[in-house]
């Protein structure tokens, strides 16, 4: 039995105006919508609506900790690409992000989040993500996601 294989997924998006700051460039708080934007993307590719299933499971996943390193600004027009690997999935799900400019393929962006699970009502912090999620985050040997 080899290393565990997780998923990963990429989305391409456009920079709109709303999302520059007074410099004509992507206002650094942004990137994590961008995030965002990815990790549910990278969910629904995996089988998994977030929404439902935490409305049909009582299970929660906030994010706990992120990190981002600006490489180089994007600007109004840009497009690019964000890809989502997962690097863990099992006590917390642990999630790499990099942005890249469509036209040359230059990194312009990395970051990561940390998510644990919570099961609600009553806020208990789980020692571990759901199985049927860990299932659905991770590829089998034939190159399938997990179903939940």
């Amino acid at each position: 039995m080899g290393a565990i294989r997780y998923a990963s997924h990429e989305i391409e998006l456009n920079v709109p105006f709303h999302d520059l700051d007074p410099l004509q460039v992507v206002w650094h708080g942004n990137y994590f919508k961008y995030f965002d934007r990815a990790r549910f993307a990278l969910f629904n590719h995996c089988g998994v609506d977030l929404h439902d299933y935490s409305r049909t499971s009582g299970f929660l996943f906030p994010v706990t900790r992120t990190s981002t390193k600006h490489i180089l600004p994007l600007r109004y027009r840009d497009r690019f690409v964000v890809r989502t690997t997962v690097r863990e999935a099992h006590i917390r799900i642990v999630l790499d992000f990099e942005i890249r400019r469509a036209a040359d393929d230059i990194v312009t962006t990395r970051g990561r989040s940390e998510q644990v699970s919570v099961k609600y009502p009553g806020d208990e912090l789980m020692l571990q993500i759901p199985p049927e999620i860990e299932n659905a985050l991770t590829i089998s040997d034939t190159g399938d996601h997990g179903s939940v």
